[in-house]
C-alpha cells in the first residue's frame, strides 16, 4: 500500500538519521516536501538532499531553533517529533547532568515540537502530529531511569493535545518502537548470545528496521488514520504481549538473527 502526501509539507525532528530518516524518507516517497532538522553535528541538509528533501539546522531544546526552522519551512501539515537520545546508568548513578540531558530533548524537546506544530496547524483547522515513544513508555528496563521517565512523559504529552486539538482537527498519534537497528544499537545487533536472549520475548523472533517503524509513522500521518487520534502504535515484534517469552530451544533455533522454528 502507498502513501499520498502530495502538496502537503511535512516536519521530521533528529530527521538526519535511523527512524527519522527512515520516516523522512516514507514522506517524501509519498509526495510530501519534507524538511528535515536535526543537529549541525548530522548534517540535515546534506543528508535530506539524498533522499529528495530539505533539511535544517535546527536544536528541539532550544525555543528559538526551533521557532527559527519551522518559520523557514512554513505552516506544516505533518510533523514527526522524532528527536531524541538516551543515557545509561542505574538509578543511583544517574546525575542530574544526564538526568537534565535527556529530558531537554526526549519530553521538553517534544513538549516544544508539538506545541510549535499545533500554533501553526490550529488557525487551517487540519493537521496529524506523530511522536516517537517507545515500549519504555510502559515498562522500567534498567539503567534507563531518565529514557524511561521522559518516554512516559510524552504520552502524557499525546493524551491532552489529542485531547485539546481534535476540535481543530488535528490528530495527534505516537508509535512505540521496540528494539529496532539503529547507529545507537548496532552494537547490540552484533553480539549473538545477547540477542539470542532478548529476542526470546519476541514473538516475531527478531530485532526491527527504521522502515518498520517509518511505515507505522506514515499511516498515522495519512489520511488512512483519519478517525485515529490520541493512540498508540506498538511495533515490536510483539514484545510488550509476551510477558514470558515465546521461543524455546525444544521447538525453535536461534539463526543468524532471530529465532525460528525448526520444522520451518
Amino acid at each position: 500500500m502507498s502513501f499520498d502526501f502530495h502538496g502537503e509539507t511535512a516536519i521530521v525532528t533528529g530527521g538526519a538519521n535511523g527512524i527519522g530518516l527512515a520516516a523522512a524518507r516514507a514522506l517524501a516517497d509519498g509526495g510530501a516536501t519534507v524538511w528535515v532538522l536535526d543537529l549541525e553535528k548530522e548534517r540535515p541538509e546534506e543528508i535530506a538532499a539524498t533522499i529528495g528533501a530539505r533539511g535544517m539546522v535546527a536544536d528541539v531544546t532550544s525555543r528559538e531553533s526551533l521557532e527559527a526552522a519551522f518559520d523557514a519551512a512554513g505552516a506544516p501539515d505533518i510533523v514527526v517529533a522524532n528527536a531524541g537520545t538516551v543515557g545509561f546508568a542505574d538509578l543511583n548513578s544517574t546525575s542530574r547532568e544526564l538526568w537534565d540531558r535527556v529530558v531537554g530533548v526526549n519530553l521538553t524537546g517534544v513538549f516544544q515540537t508539538v506545541q510549535a506544530a499545533a500554533a501553526r496547524m490550529k488557525p487551517r483547522r487540519r493537521g496529524a502530529i506523530v511522536i516517537t515513544a517507545s515500549t519504555n513508555s510502559y515498562d522500567g528496563e534498567s539503567d534507563l531511569l531518565a529514557y524511561n521517565a521522559t518516554k512516559a512523559g510524552v504520552l502524557g504529552i499525546l493524551h491532552t493535545a489529542a485531547n485539546e486539538l481534535g476540535p481543530y482537527q488535528i490528530r495527534v498519534n505516537a508509535v512505540c518502537p521496540g528494539l529496532i537497528r539503529t547507529r545507537l544499537t548496532t552494537g547490540f545487533f552484533g553480539k549473538p548470545e545477547l540477542i539470542k536472549e532478548y529476542f526470546r520475548a519476541i514473538p516475531l523472533g527478531r530485532g526491527g528496521d527504521p522502515d518498520d517503524v517509518a511505515n507505522a509513522i506514515a499511516f498515522l500521518a495519512s489520511d488512512l488514520a483519519s478517525f485515529i487520534t490520541g493512540t498508540t502504535l506498538l511495533v515490536d515484534g510483539g514484545q510488550m504481549a509476551a510477558k514470558f517469552g515465546t521461543w524455546a530451544e525444544d521447538k525453535a533455533e536461534f539463526a543468524g538473527d532471530r529465532w525460528k522454528l525448526k520444522d520451518a
